[in-house]
């Protein structure tokens, strides 16, 4: 059993909305943040865009970071106080003292995109292209720790889609050696034409927005989206004055089965071994958590194969959804967004149901939710699994 770690910050924005009350209001209202594909009109689907990212401008003196990705990350830094209470948490560690892991698996990858449209004569990228400071995976690394003003150490994982929920796991094990006092972590991933004609060559987008779970699932819906939180130990001073229980990383799992690059394992081998990690650190039984939230892209493969993986290790006895229906398949950033939604679950006190079905997939073996069901959350494991075979999970609880 692992120490708990308190998530005593958290931001988060996505199709869903900015910030953790509107992503509560939008599953509480069964609001999906789901549009027509108007990223890339010809691939037809829908995605999950963040509205206002277009306009969205990074402080002058980092105009040299300027991508879609940072965009994102710089909408969330600005959210929820997010930024104002790391600055707390500075002058109380001090800055050396506060490490930055962050995930995602495009980066900035769009900003190369439109400079290879511009290419200048002789085929050469424009001269104002900087690849450090957008493409490279870093990137993103390196705009938030500067941002914040933090020296400590600082890493981005890069483990498709299984990247920001890795996150806690490095971040969790530099607090608990004493490397750092705390770190900022989760990540963010951006739409670009990389994304989404590789899932289109795979026939893996859904004509229509992504239903998790259904029997008539016809694949994914591409999403964006970014989220932090300060991860510190469990006895961090109260900084907000509150007395309401707090959201802890109560232990983590993590599995590389290497199955396939993009199919997963036929028995969720992986997926298995990392819940059941994820469980045994955190001093859990299967029957102590009260709600799963799936990975649960909306492919047949992924959302039958977890099935199994879910029913091998807590059978039919734990509610489990997925709520990419409200954000779409947001890939790196999932772990981080889904982690920030379950707390704002067990904050209310709800399983959000998968949206847009009536019925689950009559072949699942695990208790599927389809609707919101209110009732005490105490615990959660939220899933993240990767292309490759990269599997993380991660296990979130209250702590008082």
């Amino acid at each position: 059993m692992t120490e708990p770690l308190v998530l005593t910050a958290c931001t988060a924005v996505s199709a869903a909305g900015r910030g953790v009350l509107a992503h509560r209001d939008a599953l509480l209202s069964r609001t999906s943040g789901l549009q027509p594909n108007d990223f890339d009109p010809g691939l037809g689907g829908w995605i999950g865009r963040v509205p206002g990212t277009e306009a969205h401008a990074l402080p002058p003196a980092m105009a040299g970071f300027d991508c879609r990705n940072n965009r994102l990350a710089d909408m969330a830094l600005r959210t929820d106080g997010f930024a104002e209470a790391v600055a707390e948490a500075r002058d109380e560690y001090g800055a050396d003292r506060i490490a930055v892991v962050l995930g995602t698996s495009t980066s900035g990858v769009s900003a190369a995109e439109d400079a290879y449209q511009r290419r200048c004569d002789g085929g050469l990228l424009p001269a104002e292209f900087n690849y450090d400071h957008t493409q490279d995976l870093f990137s993103l690394g390196s705009y938030v720790r500067t941002v914040l003003g933090l020296r400590g150490p600082a890493l981005v994982v890069s483990t498709a889609c299984a990247s920001s929920a890795r996150c806690f796991m490095d971040a969790g094990q530099l607090i608990r050696t004493g490397v750092c006092d705390a770190a900022v972590v989760g990540g963010a991933d951006s739409l670009c034409r990389m994304t989404l004609h590789g899932f289109a060559a795979l026939e893996l987008l859904s004509p229509t927005p992504c239903r998790p779970c259904a029997a008539d699932r016809a694949g994914i819906s591409i999403g964006e989206a970014a989220g932090f939180a300060l991860l510190e130990r469990a006895d961090a001073r109260r900084r907000d004055g509150r007395t309401t229980p707090r959201l802890a990383l109560l232990g983590a799992g993590a599995s590389s089965d290497g199955h396939h690059m993009s199919h997963p394992h036929p028995e969720g081998a992986g997926a298995v071994g990392a819940m059941r990690q994820a469980l045994r650190r955190a001093g859990l039984a299967p029957h102590d958590v009260d709600w799963i939230n799936l990975h649960g892209t909306g492919t047949r493969a992924n959302d039958a194969t977890e099935d199994l993986a879910v029913a091998s290790v807590f059978g039919d006895g734990v509610s489990c959804s997925s709520t990419k229906g409200w954000t779409g398949h947001t890939l790196g950033a999932c772990g981080i967004l889904e982690a920030v939604i379950a707390g704002q679950c067990m904050a209310a006190g709800f399983v959000a149901g998968c949206l847009g079905i009536d019925t689950p997939d009559p072949a699942f073996r695990a208790q599927v939710a389809v609707g919101t069901l209110d009732r005490p959350v105490q615990s959660v494991v939220s899933n993240s699994f990767g292309f490759g075979g990269a599997n993380c999970s991660l296990v979130l609880g209250l702590l008082s």
